[in-house]
Formats: C-alpha cells, sequence, structure tokens
C-alpha cells in the first residue's frame, strides 16, 4: 500500500479520484463533440442525434446495476472494482478514437451509392459501445471513493473527486473551444486511457470492508424485494425506457395519443406520466411505510431524476439552441465548447473548496438543494434573458454552481442510507436515476425541441425540471450525523 494511501492525505484523495476523473473526461468529450460532429460532419439531423445519443443509456439500465452487483461479490486482478475500471477505459478510448472515423467503417460496411446508408446505426453502435464503457467503468469507480474512505470522509472523497474530475473536463472544453472537437477528440483517449489505469494498479483495494455502521449493517441479506423497493419511483421512467426501445428502435408503432391542453401523448407515454405521480406521492409519503433510510433512498432517486431530465436536455439540445435561437451559425461549436468550459471551471472550484465546508456546517442535503434552486435561477435566466452571448456565458456560469453539487454530494448522501456493503449494487441501482431520465431527453424532449419553433423552450425545460428537482430535495432528510460542529 502506497504512503499517501495509509496516512489518507489530500494526494491519495487526488489519485482516488484519477479513475473517475478519466471517465468523466471521456463523458466530457462526449458531451462537447458527439452532437457537433454527427450534425456537421455527418450531417444527421436533430431527432436522429436524440436516438443515437439515447442509444448508451438503454444499455446502461442493465449494465449500471448488474456491474455493480458483480463487483459487489468478485475479487479479481487484485481488486473489486480494477478489473472494471481497466475494461471500460480501454473500450472507451477505443470508441473515442472511432467517432471522427465514421465515414470510414461506414464504407467498409454500407454498400450501394448512398453516402450516408448505414450511418445512423454505425453512430449508434459507437456511441452505445462509448456509453457503456463509460457506465461500465463509471459506477466502480464512484464504488472505489467509498470502499476506501470512511464515513467521515465520505464527504471529502467525492468533493475531492469533482474537484480533479471538473478540473479535467475544464480542460476538455478548453481544448474543444481553443484547438477544435477533433484535437479534443484524440485527447481525450490518451487521457481516457492513461488516467484510469494506472491509478486503478496503485490503489489498494480493501478485501473486506469496515466502513460499515451499525445503522447501515444489514440485518439480513439483500432481497429481490429490497431492489424493488427502491425502483418505485423510477417505476415510471423505467416502462417509458422500454416502451422507446419498443416503438422507437424497434419500428413498432404505438398510434393512440392522449391531448392535454396543447400537448399531445402517445398512451403509453401518458400511462408513464401517471405511474410517475402516484409513485412520487407514495414515495414523499413513505405510503408502504419501510425503513427510513430506504424511503430516503428512494426520495433521492426521485430527486435526483428530474435533475438529470434538466441537464441531460441542456448537454444534447444547447447547440441547438446558439445555433436557432442566437443564431451563431458555424460560430456554435466553439461557443457551445466554451460554455461547458464555464461550467466545469465553476464545478472544478466548488466541491472540494466551497460545498464540502458548507456541507459541513449545514449538511449536505441543505447544500446541495440550495445548488439546485441555483441552477434552476441559471437555466431560467438563459430562457429569458440570453440575447447575446457574454449572457449565455453568464448563466450558464451561475448554473455551474448547482452542476459542481449533482455531480458529488448525491453520491455522498447516497451512499450513507444504504448497506456498505452492497455499494456497487446500490450506485448501480442510484445510476439509473441519470440513466432512465436521459433516455426521456434523448426522446421526448427532442420530440418536443424539434417540433416547437422557438428553441428557446430547451432551457425552458431544464429550468422547470431543475426547480422541480429541488422541491422534491425539500423532502429528502438533512441527517444531522454528518453535520460537523
Amino acid at each position: 500500500m502506497l504512503d499517501i494511501q495509509k496516512k489518507k492525505s489530500n494526494p491519495f484523495f487526488v489519485l482516488l479520484s484519477l479513475p473517475s476523473t478519466a471517465m468523466g473526461f471521456a463523458l466530457s468529450v462526449q458531451i462537447s463533440a458527439l452532437s457537433w460532429i454527427l450534425s456537421t460532419r455527418y450531417g444527421l439531423e436533430i431527432d436522429k442525434i436524440g436516438i443515437v445519443w439515447a442509444a448508451g443509456p438503454i444499455a446502461g439500465i442493465i449494465a449500471q446495476p448488474l456491474v455493480g452487483l458483480v463487483s459487489d461479490k468478485m475479487w479479481f486482478l487484485g481488486g473489486r472494482r480494477r478489473p472494471w475500471i481497466i475494461i471500460g477505459s480501454l473500450l472507451a478510448a477505443l470508441m473515442l478514437l472511432a467517432l471522427p472515423n465514421l465515414g470510414i467503417i461506414q464504407s467498409i460496411f454500407a454498400s450501394g451509392n448512398d453516402p450516408k446508408a448505414g450511418l445512423l446505426a454505425i453512430a449508434i453502435i459507437v456511441a452505445l459501445l462509448l456509453d457503456l464503457s463509460i457506465n461500465v467503468s463509471l459506477n466502480p469507480t464512484r464504488s472505489l471513493v467509498a470502499d476506501c474512505t470512511t464515513m467521515n470522509e465520505r464527504s471529502k472523497g467525492y468533493t475531492w473527486m469533482q474537484t480533479i474530475s471538473g478540473t479535467f473536463a475544464v480542460l476538455a472544453y478548453f481544448i474543444g473551444g481553443i484547438l477544435g472537437n477533433m484535437v479534443l477528440i484524440y485527447v481525450g483517449a490518451a487521457i481516457t486511457l492513461l488516467a484510469a489505469i494506472i491509478p486503478a494498479l496503485l490503489i489498494e483495494e480493501p478485501r473486506v470492508l469496515n466502513n460499515v455502521s451499525e445503522e447501515t449493517k444489514p440485518k439480513s441479506a439483500s432481497t429481490g424485494k429490497d431492489i424493488i423497493m427502491s425502483l418505485l419511483p423510477l417505476t415510471g421512467l423505467l416502462i417509458y425506457g422500454v416502451y422507446v426501445l419498443v416503438s422507437k428502435l424497434l419500428g413498432i408503432d404505438f398510434s393512440a395519443q392522449v391531448n392535454v391542453g396543447s400537448m399531445s401523448f402517445g398512451i403509453v407515454e401518458f400511462i408513464c406520466i401517471i405511474i410517475l405521480i402516484v409513485t412520487s406521492i407514495m414515495v414523499l409519503t413513505n405510503a408502504l411505510r419501510i425503513p427510513k433510510n430506504a424511503n430516503d433512498y428512494q426520495k433521492i432517486l426521485l430527486a435526483h431524476a428530474f435533475t438529470w431530465v434538466g441537464v441531460q436536455t441542456m448537454f444534447i439540445y444547447a447547440f441547438f439552441f446558439l445555433t436557432n435561437k442566437m443564431e451563431l451559425g458555424e460560430a456554435a461549436g466553439k461557443v457551445n465548447s466554451l460554455a461547458f468550459f464555464i461550467l466545469s471551471l465553476i464545478s472544478a472550484i466548488l466541491p472540494a473548496f466551497v460545498l464540502n465546508p458548507i456541507a459541513k456546517r449545514i449538511g449536505m442535503v441543505r447544500t446541495h438543494l440550495i445548488a439546485i434552486f441555483i441552477m434552476a435561477i441559471g437555466y431560467s435566466g438563459i430562457f429569458f434573458f440570453a440575447r447575446s452571448v457574454p449572457v449565455y456565458y453568464l448563466f450558464i456560469a451561475i448554473a455551474g454552481i448547482g452542476w459542481g453539487s449533482v455531480v458529488s454530494l448525491p453520491f455522498a448522501i447516497m451512499s450513507e442510507r444504504v448497506d456498505q456493503t452492497k455499494m456497487g449494487l446500490y450506485m448501480g441501482i442510484f445510476n439509473l436515476s441519470v440513466v432512465l431520465p436521459q433516455m426521456v431527453a434523448s426522446f421526448k424532449m427532442g420530440e418536443i425541441i424539434n417540433h416547437s419553433s422557438d428553441k428557446g423552450v430547451v432551457f425552458l425545460i431544464c429550468g422547470i425540471t431543475l426547480f422541480i428537482s429541488g422541491v422534491l430535495w425539500l423532502f429528502v432528510k438533512n441527517d444531522k450525523s454528518i453535520v460537523q460542529k
């Protein structure tokens, strides 16, 4: 074991953060470059790009809980999480290198004279493998932080993780904004590979987890019922994900429509909304009378899901807001990269140096919900006031306050309310509150935006969903035991 790991010094927290940073960097490249390269280089329309973005989250629905469950129980190559980090980073680097070469791949498999023949299918496969590889590794990198820290160190571990990861994300968007997305893709492949594998080999994982408190120690083995109860608040989103898989990707038509005011929903979509409302009420009132920590975990999933509907809508469609609403044309790509650079810069500075000290005083839940409301203000400001690039940058910076919290504090909050010996499994279930909303953003929100003449609706959606998320976080108890006086 390295001396810095024995002492739990700051350099160790930096090292512990690097695997997550590597996969976060790959995600930053995907966010910055995927919509741009598919639109400008390969000529795909908005709705087709939404399908490409949805491919990875669909795979993540199965991969994340499964990898979490398996990694909890296996020991291979000297660790629980190490094998998945190495495999995922290798595959992610290869898929990043494939992005600018989709045309070459398409020319190998395509037949006929149509230059776009099979391009969508190839783009979906590459995006699926890229997102799947990120999912496979990102979950173990976060579980690794919990495995190697005590309860008292958990907030520090995750805020340091976001500070280091956010710093690299700043570098990613800086490269994309100044040198261009093509350079970013190739640099991203190298960083994804090196920053994940080298630290994973240096960090010694504990064979036996010693950070299990009496409160979170399991009284019996986890059962399927426990997992089903955890998924209750995501039931509507999960059914929607299955519906999307069947109707959109397999071409099976569900033509029945339900009109609500000026909005039109498919019958299955409408049923999913009803289920989401009913299960949300059940979770918020604890209608099933489950233990406090289990109910808090449900509430966290619900609140985090609404956060990610808004965040993913921004990531996918901000480029089209800049192109159409602000009429930036070819400059939209660089403005988009520089905006995400600002977002990441703010989110890199805040967690370890601002959010963590505040969380020690008022609690992590209160700190996070304040940050979420600030993010909603940032998105709303873009919708109402962003008519020039500097104003757009200003409100993106405000949104960055919330983003810094979104990618750090919820993991620490969640990790204190679950069985510590099943961290991988519950982290995988928790990540469904990310991938399922991503599907909503990719399909339904993409459909709404595509049919709207005013692309400003992108940030109207973001603002509303973040505000709802903030309200839902008010129902999560601020655990007094984690407030350090």
